[in-house]
């Protein structure tokens, strides 16, 4: 297991694509009117493609022509804090006609838009990443008098 300079396990690619598709909810970084912006985009990986849909004439929908964006997701135990997250870098492009018929009822994508007034667009897993985070062994806050650590992180 290679762990990176922070002590997190670093994920091989196939690992990082397998968690992807574990999830159908994502946040999509990306430049709109030359400042960066980060959505909440709902997706579905396909081959070698996360795809996403977004409204006709939207930012996204405009921002993401055959631009670099980034594609993050993870999953993380709101009691013990413990989880993953996986980062993709690729080129965002509209899907093809025939692409977007097969994913008009994918679940996954129908929660948010209707298919008959949005369209797809797929990103490529060009670069793919990822850590885990396997235990909380670090304290987050100490009293250094007492050596001991509140339920809350909070000294007491």
């Amino acid at each position: 297991m290679e762990l990176d300079a922070n002590g997190l396990e670093v994920l091989p690619p196939a690992e990082c694509v397998r968690l992807l598709r574990t999830q159908s909810l994502g946040r999509m970084g990306l430049s709109a009117d030359a400042l960066p912006i980060v959505l909440p985009v709902n997706y579905v990986v396909m081959g070698d493609f996360v795809v996403i849909r977004t409204g006709r004439g939207t930012r996204l929908a405009a921002a993401t022509r055959n631009a670099i964006v980034a594609f993050e997701v993870d999953e993380v135990d709101p009691e013990t804090g413990l989880g993953w997250s996986v980062m993709v870098q690729g080129l965002a492009r509209e899907s093809t006609p025939a692409t977007a018929e097969e994913l008009a009822n994918e679940p996954a994508l129908a929660r948010w838009m209707d298919p008959d007034t949005s369209k797809h667009f797929s990103i490529s897993i060009d670069l793919v990443s990822g850590r885990r985070l396997l235990t909380t062994s670090r304290p987050l806050v100490s009293d250094p008098e007492s050596e001991t650590i509140s339920d809350h992180g909070v000294a007491p």
